[in-house]
């Protein structure tokens, strides 16, 4: 039995969904997932520079030509891979796309040496903090005020010894 993701008319295979290094010519449609995805969004500006600065762990999940997901994280000097933002396409979410997207980038991060892996989480989104525990990531401290409009954040740490190549 395959995966599938839903999408109008019917289903297709998660295998058809392919994750790749995003390109310059990717950063519309990221930048159309973000603003789809956030309350606060980056300015395009920061795309650009951080594929420029990034382009092994800046990831897009496409589909029939289409770019659907990102995520972009980066290996800190302490040796920390930091996931910066994840995101799909509403249409697509539920479908298994972030699972496959945080599978690939935290291989490419332990590839480049990294011996923990941390993110940032708004506390009230319960499906993302879902997401990163069954990956094996825990809460390490909650951030006060970390977002613009005086959310907290979770900050979550995964030690790459305990990652196990879960999706």
């Amino acid at each position: 039995m395959s995966v599938s993701v839903r999408e109008a008319g019917g289903r297709i295979p998660l295998a058809m969904v392919v994750i790749r290094p995003a390109k310059l010519f990717d950063i519309p449609d990221v930048v159309r997932i973000e603003r789809l995805s956030f309350r606060e969004e980056y300015p395009r500006g920061v795309f650009l520079v951080f594929l420029e600065n990034n382009p092994d762990t800046f990831l897009v999940a496409e589909y029939r030509g289409r770019v659907i997901g990102y995520v972009m994280a980066y290996l800190r000097p302490d040796l920390e891979g930091h996931i910066m933002s994840i995101a799909v396409d509403p249409q697509y979410r539920g479908s298994g796309i972030g699972s496959a997207l945080l599978s690939e980038v935290i291989e490419r991060l332990i590839k480049k040496g990294a011996r923990y892996i941390g993110l940032e989480v708004r506390v009230s989104n319960e499906r993302a903090i879902k997401l990163y525990e069954r990956f094996g990531f825990k809460r390490i401290k909650r951030i006060i005020g970390y977002y613009a409009d005086g959310e907290d954040a979770y900050y979550m740490l995964l030690p790459v010894d305990e990652w196990g190549g879960r999706n």
